[in-house]
């Protein structure tokens, strides 16, 4: 119970003020609780933030997946996939903890370990459903899941340095898109 309402009023600060104007206190105030009985859960504001970042990360593949369910075309929803994360991510606490302070208060590799975790099969998954279905020749998927997700998470970084993080995403999420219908067989 404790842990819940830490995780939801920490999710609610994050969101809305970032990870910096955020104090365990303000945590604490929110949830209702001790100051200590946080730190019984989570030994630092950096943990916690980890555990807020691992619910919206969850919750945001279980959302894209929601919506994706009637596509077909592995490309398509490939395509289709990248442009609601980016749509997400471009507003509000989704973004902000996502994609604003995701890098800077897990580190690159901690938040691409989770990244992977949440969406890294997504990739993998589709260009097999591609080949399977001959939309895509026949080729390794490994190197070519690595550079696509590559572009992808060097768009997340693009939408995360703009002053219009929505724009950015559509942006990106068109050229991924063109990318990706250059890989159809013909």
């Amino acid at each position: 119970m404790t842990r819940g309402a830490v995780l939801i009023a920490a999710e609610d600060l994050f969101g809305r003020q970032g990870f910096a104007a955020t104090t365990m206190d303000q945590i604490a105030a929110a949830a209702a609780v001790a100051k200590g009985a946080i730190y019984h859960h989570f030994p630092t504001k950096e943990a916690v933030f980890e555990a807020v970042f691992q619910a919206a990360s969850a919750g945001l593949a279980a959302e894209l997946a929601r919506n994706s369910a009637e596509t077909t075309d592995a490309l398509a929803l490939m395509a289709q996939g990248v442009r609601a994360y980016f749509t997400a991510c471009a507003e509000g606490p989704t973004g902000q903890i996502i994609l604003k302070d995701g890098p800077a208060v897990l580190g690159w590799e901690r938040w691409r370990e989770i990244d992977e975790e949440h969406f890294g099969g997504v990739v993998p998954t589709c260009l097999e459903a591609a080949m399977r279905t001959g939309l895509i020749r026949r080729q390794p998927i490994e190197p070519l899941a690595r550079l696509l997700t590559g572009a992808i998470t060097e768009a997340a970084a693009a939408c995360n340095a703009s002053s219009d993080p929505a724009e950015t995403g559509r942006v990106y999420a068109d050229a991924l898109e063109q990318l990706l219908e250059g890989l159809r067989t013909r």
